[in-house]
């Protein structure tokens, strides 16, 4: 395959294989609230489409609004979404195994992060490294926290920041690739009336909960001291960082006092992880006075471009970055440089 023009190269783009419809059904009321709940387990997602296309209109309309090149990754919550142990690394695989074979089919366009249940560390760390070492994939993404069944019809949550997952992190950072963090919808029994979410679904969703739930889970991982122990370690956030840059003075303000300092987990504050081990992107939120104060807040080079297809449309997000006013070097950075170094694509900078 030719390889395009030089452009942007987008890194927060989904896709769903076909076994994964049925799952994917679960959440469309939760995407469009005025479908019929009780037919939410045979209807298809309002975007099943899109996400199914790879090499049809998603390419089309790369070549026609100027997107280089695609970081293609099993939407959400994919393995994260799954209660079951064994289910979920199944899901993971297969997911993995038929997304290598979509990337083989045009490398010069795509690639791919790799999904992973995160039940168990070993679990999680066995299939990066096969998906990175023997499938290609230059990244893993993590769709938030675990769901794990706790008995009965109970579901918990794992989040990452736990001791049990160092040997996760380690092999993440052995391979020297990035953990993509991106937020997804609660499980079932926080929709219950009387619960957070259960009594305010109008907040569902990227405009407000994804953020707060993503947002916490970043906090927790930069204060455990996890960047510490890697200090290689790499991940993304989405969303100009789940709106983290803009409370940076503040949080490290009341982190670094002494009252706090004397017992956190990290050596460092926020605003340094921020800087040294965590990048953000564009994906789903064009805010040019947004951008350049992510810019300003934790460099140019921690800031990358992204659309969030199918979720947001390919021809907004390039119309809008056509109008972003950044020196040239910094907007060339943003739109694939800093991409290409991070995730050591196989394109000319």
């Amino acid at each position: 395959m030719a390889k395009a023009p030089k452009g942007t190269i987008a890194i927060e783009e989904a896709v769903l294989n076909p076994d994964g419809i049925a799952w994917m059904a679960e959440s469309a009321t939760l995407f469009n609230p005025g479908q019929d709940a009780s037919k939410a387990g045979s209807a298809n997602h309002g975007h099943t489409p899109q996400l199914l296309d790879i090499h049809g209109a998603r390419l089309a309309q790369m070549d026609a609004h100027g997107v280089e090149y695609m970081l293609l990754s099993l939407t959400s919550p994919g393995a994260q979404g799954e209660p079951d142990r064994a289910k979920a690394r199944r899901l993971a695989a297969d997911a993995n195994d038929w997304l290598a074979t979509q990337v083989a089919a045009n490398p010069a366009r795509f690639g791919a992060f790799a999904s992973v249940s995160m039940h168990d560390a070993a679990d999680a760390a066995a299939e990066a490294r096969r998906a990175v070492r023997d499938l290609g994939m230059f990244g893993v993404m993590l769709n938030d926290y675990q769901v794990v069944a706790e008995g009965g019809n109970e579901e918990g949550k794992k989040y990452y920041d736990a001791p049990e997952f160092r040997p996760f992190w380690q092999a993440v950072d052995d391979l020297g690739v990035p953990v993509y963090m991106h937020p997804r919808y609660p499980p079932a029994k926080d929709l219950v009336p009387r619960t957070r979410y259960g009594d305010r679904k109008q907040i569902l969703g990227a405009a407000v909960q994804f953020h707060l739930d993503l947002s916490m889970h970043l906090y927790a991982l930069c204060s455990s001291g996890i960047f510490d122990l890697y200090p290689r370690l790499q991940v993304v956030a989405g969303h100009l960082g789940e709106g983290i840059p803009f409370n940076l003075w503040r949080a490290d303000h009341w982190y670094n006092k002494p009252v706090k300092k004397a017992t956190r987990p990290s050596k460092h504050d926020y605003s340094y992880y921020f800087t040294h081990n965590i990048s953000i992107t564009t994906s789903g939120d064009f805010s040019t006075a947004g951008l350049k104060f992510c810019i300003g807040a934790i460099g140019v080079d921690r800031c990358l471009f992204s659309i969030d297809y199918p979720y947001d449309t390919i021809e907004e997000a390039q119309d809008w970055w056509k109008t972003v006013d950044l020196p040239a070097d910094e907007k060339e950075a943003v739109a694939r440089g800093n991409a290409i170094r991070l995730f050591k694509l196989p394109l000319e900078l």
